[in-house]
């Protein structure tokens, strides 16, 4: 039986030394910085958001070259193992259409899965796959575990400046003069469609009412939380106030809070988190 290896790319964000205990090969986005190219797996979150701060505009991203895919799917697959591909949403970015274009062009069997998320969320659909390919479970078996696993995600994103989203495109310029002429905070939710506005209102207590909400209609209804993740783009102390509450309604549940990738900081701003769950 061939071995199948798990590929993905660096916005999936996972605590340290775990992929490389998985064995999952990360191919990195690229980050322009004032006419600079920077990986975006060599930046450390943190530093990324000072340099964001300083730089003379918004930052560029973009998605790794075909080559560079094909290049690891042909290194990888040369011992007759499958891959599977699993990327970040292709809302966010063009990187899972330039994986799949290099699946048909590399000599290896290689299957691209578009997640439809990001960050955490997506290292934990990498995590479980890997973690069933070193278990020797087959092709078969693995994407049906990611598509399980995609039903049971969530992901929420707060951003407390919209001027990255909409320079970025992601959002109308409209709505971000409003916002940040009335400082309002949003919350969205990240679904195949796109981003789903849930709530909306003035300054970091329109945070605290979203999340006091979504204990009351929705966690507090959980009873199989497998796995929770806090990330962040500068918005540490939101961070650890919204894992403090969650850490008391899933005391067994480890929750990491992590600087979020300097692609995702890219696209949310200074000040963004997101929370993300994981369910059985």
């Amino acid at each position: 039986m061939s071995k199948v290896k798990i590929v993905t790319d660096s916005s999936a964000k996972f605590e340290p030394g775990v992929a490389e205990a998985l064995g999952v090969e990360i191919i990195s986005l690229s980050i322009m910085v004032d006419d600079v190219i920077y990986k975006d797996s060599a930046i450390d979150g943190a530093e990324y958001m000072k340099m964001m701060a300083a730089a003379s505009a918004l930052p560029k991203t973009s998605q790794p070259p075909i080559g560079e895919f094909v290049e690891v799917y042909d290194r990888l697959g040369a011992d007759g193992s499958e891959i599977i591909s699993l990327h970040l949403t292709g809302l966010l970015s063009g990187t899972v259409e330039a994986a799949r274009q290099a699946s048909q062009i590399s000599k290896s069997k290689v299957t691209v899965i578009d997640s439809h998320f990001t960050d955490q969320s997506l290292a934990f659909l990498v995590e479980d796959a890997a973690q069933l390919a070193n278990d020797g479970a087959d092709a078969e078996t693995i994407l049906a575990a990611i598509e399980k696993g995609q039903k049971n995600s969530l992901l929420y994103i707060g951003v407390a400046n919209l001027n990255n989203l909409v320079k970025g495109g992601r959002i109308s310029r409209a709505t971000g003069v409003l916002s940040n002429v009335f400082n309002i905070r949003v919350v969205m939710q990240l679904l195949d469609t796109g981003l789903e506005t849930m709530s909306k209102g003035r300054g970091n207590k329109a945070f605290n009412r979203w999340f006091d909400d979504l204990k009351k209609e929705k966690l507090n209804k959980l009873s199989s939380v497998k796995k929770i993740g806090i990330s962040h783009a500068a918005g540490l102390e939101t961070a650890l106030k919204f894992k403090e509450e969650l850490q008391e309604m899933f005391p067994n549940v480890h929750i990491p809070v992590l600087d979020t990738s300097p692609i995702v900081a890219t696209h949310t701003g200074e000040g963004a988190f997101a929370i993300m769950l994981y369910l059985e």
